[in-house]
């Protein structure tokens, strides 16, 4: 199971939002489900460039070059330089990357807009899918109003390494939301009680050290308590 199999095998007509989306590895195949609309989130320039290139001809694609977070205004941007070149996708509003600085390690700072997803007012929100380096949690306290109107399905990329707690506080919040959140390992779900994150959730913060461990579970998946016999039946318990 992975983000895409599990948003197609759930897909309904509407609004997908990408947060996160780079250079559209998940934009351009979303796009494409039927009676899809999808708005892509990139703050990222570099990113944000290659994406509006890759999707020029698609219609229903719109790209958003504000960060999302909990507050409308500015953020900074950090993006980590390994020997002088950019770590693209370590590029994070929640974290500056300063406690790592070193002759390999340098940081390259961005002011960007922010806003709430809130703010967009979308009322046929059918997906999210959500990956923000750190930025997860305030991301989605910010949709609160949208996760409570339109009930969409999400994806979500938690790292401690990134926001230590992120793995507790982001599903406590979405249980108070009715929804609950799952990981797949070894082709079954598990509920994140089951999540070990001393063996299955231990990584380098550190850009110039590439550490992990074996398993390293860092995608999980979100239903609202309505549709769980659906996303159940994906996959065995």
């Amino acid at each position: 199971m992975d983000e895409l199999t599990f948003l197609t095998a759930l897909h309904r007509p509407g609004t997908l939002i990408d947060i996160g989306a780079h250079e559209g590895l998940l934009t351009l195949p979303l796009a494409a489900l039927p009676g899809a609309r999808v708005i892509a989130f990139e703050p990222l320039a570099t990113a944000r460039a290659a994406l509006a290139r890759a999707t020029a001809s698609i219609p229903n694609i719109e790209i958003r070059p504000e960060a999302l977070g909990d507050a409308e205004g500015e953020a900074t941007l950090s993006i980590p330089l390994l020997d002088d070149a950019p770590q693209w996708q370590w590029a994070s509003t929640a974290k500056t990357y300063a406690a790592h600085e070193s002759a390999r390690v340098a940081i390259r700072q961005e002011t960007v807009s922010a806003i709430t997803l809130d703010s967009l007012a979308i009322t046929d929100c059918t997906a999210i899918k959500l990956d923000a380096e750190g930025a997860e949690y305030a991301i989605l306290r910010g949709a609160r109003a949208t996760l409570a109107r339109c009930r969409p399905l999400l994806t979500l990329e938690l790292e401690e390494r990134h926001a230590e707690g992120c793995t507790w506080a982001v599903p406590a919040f979405l249980d108070a939301l009715g929804y609950e959140t799952a990981f797949v390992h070894e082709g079954r779900w598990h509920p994140m009680a089951a999540l070990h994150r001393p063996t299955m959730q231990r990584a380098s913060p550190d850009p110039s050290v590439f550490e992990a461990s074996d398993p390293y579970v860092f995608n999980f998946y979100a239903w609202p308590l309505e549709r769980a016999a659906e996303a159940r039946a994906l996959l065995p318990a």
